[in-house]
């Protein structure tokens, strides 16, 4: 009798051990959030065997002082008012794994209108800063 080679693969798979996370660690893409827009919290784990991967919010439980999670997202709502929120993410399997940090909330409203590439290489230097090499 033939077993076919995907109910051996899953059988096999599911006896193998699964890579442990050791320790997670916040990796964020920005320094700053965003009012009014989802902000995707990246939190990694470091396996056991050394390499990092992504974690989602399967494996991860966040909480923040403010906003509400959609997933990895911390959604704050535009008339949001602190100048910061402290977000804690902790591992499901591992209660004990948490972490916190602060990020700043982003003062500067983004341009109406980025300017073009023509406007960023035909602008004239500005006079009032000083090179570093004219500084001696």
């Amino acid at each position: 009798m033939k077993i076919p080679a995907f109910i051996v693969l899953l059988f096999v798979t599911n006896y193998l051990p699964a890579q442990k996370v050791d320790s997670i660690a916040f990796h964020l893409y920005t320094d700053s959030l965003k009012k009014g827009t989802h902000n995707y919290i990246n939190v990694d784990g470091k396996l056991d065997n050394g390499k990092w991967r992504p974690l989602s919010s399967k494996e991860i439980s966040f909480s923040s002082t403010a906003g509400t999670f959609e997933g990895n997202d911390l959604v704050l709502s535009e008339n949001f008012k602190p100048e910061w929120v402290e977000i804690t993410a902790s591992l499901r399997s591992n209660a004990a794994q948490i972490i916190k940090t602060r990020v700043w909330i982003k003062k500067i409203p983004d341009p109406d209108r980025l300017p073009t590439v023509d406007e960023i290489m035909n602008k004239k230097p500005d006079s009032t800063k000083r090179s570093k090499r004219n500084k001696n």
